[in-house]
């Protein structure tokens, strides 16, 4: 079996494993091996524990992340993915060593880097985030009893990396300067902050609105591709997408985030800055992408053009673009966000094309 055919079914594989911890797919496989079904109690024992060790992690954006990595894994989504690349470029003639900095934001998102890496035939060294580091070590100790291959190539450091032919890093805008200066004589990849932004058009119903409040209060609207940003017609009614978020009001009762909401809440009072403020999520007129947990930021437009405009000023910030404007090209549909497929690759950068060209 060829790499790119033994990486297939592994990670299919994985995928449907995985959909045992998915709401109503528990009889979806058969009898399991012992070693598997060993497996499978210990992944459903951390996923008990990462909302304590980590509340930001609770069950259900745990089932939800859970629920985006199997989209990427199913059999057909795979071999259309890697089939775009020539099939010599995902077998080396020499395996090299790929660090691995991975972010801990929302849960596994540093999932697909490790599929990219042993997609194209190399070597996974990662040091993972403390805030997400139980998932994606267990997740490696099943790829190795699917595919025993994988358990040489995949190690997993605590301390400084070192030892590596290219690196892969998420971190914040502070963090990436370091990276870039550190690990500046090895080819690498570095991804600093970005985030979501949405394109209103005034048109959108209640079914989109609320695809729209997915994509801003999945993982607390802490991961990359969640939207933090607005663009509104001039004569858009805010309270419209406001009646609708309603629905999502009982995330509030999430202590870390409504402690998140009343603090911003708080400041914006005391500094008298005019905000529109449903008890679950405050909307703030700011020119600014990146919002605060709890907040989203918004502008009004009356000429699409100049949206046009603004997004391309703001590309380096801006990780995906949500929207039914026809004019915005590129641009996916409200509650698709953190639905990515493997050819979505972070900062529009391609993984694979990077990984396959180490010489």
């Amino acid at each position: 079996m060829d790499n790119t055919e033994a990486f297939i079914s592994a990670f299919s594989s994985l995928g449907q494993f995985l959909r045992l911890f998915t709401h109503g797919s528990e009889a979806e496989q058969g009898d399991l091996s012992g070693e598997m079904e060993k497996l499978k109690r210990e992944f459903s024992g951390i996923l008990d524990q990462e909302p304590v060790l980590n509340p930001w992690f609770t069950r259900d954006f745990l089932a939800e992340a859970l629920k985006g990595i199997i989209s990427m894994l199913e059999e057909q989504v795979l071999r259309e993915w890697l089939g775009a690349y020539e099939p010599k470029s995902l077998a080396p003639d020499t395996e090299r060593t790929v660090g691995l900095v991975l972010a801990g934001n929302i849960p596994l998102v540093g999932f697909h880097d490790l599929m990219a890496v042993l997609a194209s035939g190399h070597k996974v060294l990662a040091k993972p985030s403390t805030k997400d580091d139980r998932l994606i070590r267990k997740i490696a100790e099943i790829l190795a009893v699917l595919d025993p291959d994988l358990e040489r190539r995949i190690r997993f450091t605590d301390d400084k990396l070192s030892g590596m032919d290219a690196l892969i890093a998420t971190g914040s805008d502070n963090s990436a300067r370091y990276f870039e200066y550190y690990f500046r004589n090895i080819p690498h990849i570095i991804r600093k902050n970005r985030n979501g932004v949405a394109v209103l058009s005034g048109q959108e119903n209640a079914a989109e609105l609320r695809g729209l409040g997915e994509d801003i209060f999945t993982y607390f609207g802490m991961g990359c591709r969640n939207v933090t940003k607005l663009y509104i017609p001039e004569s858009y009614d805010l309270k419209i997408l406001l009646g609708v978020l309603d629905q999502f009001i009982p995330l509030y009762q999430h202590h870390k985030y409504g402690n998140n909401v009343d603090y911003y809440r708080t400041i914006y009072l005391m500094n008298q800055v005019p905000i529109l403020d449903n008890g679950v999520l405050l909307l703030k007129e700011d020119s600014a992408i990146a919002s605060p947990v709890g907040v989203v930021f918004y502008e009004r437009y009356s000429d699409i053009e100049w949206v046009l405009r603004e997004l391309e000023q703001h590309s380096q910030e801006i990780q995906c673009i949500v929207s039914t404007h026809a004019e915005i090209k590129g641009a996916v549909l409200p509650g698709t966000t953190q639905r990515p497929m493997p050819w979505d690759y972070a900062d529009g950068v391609d993984t694979i094309k990077f990984l396959t060209e180490l010489a």
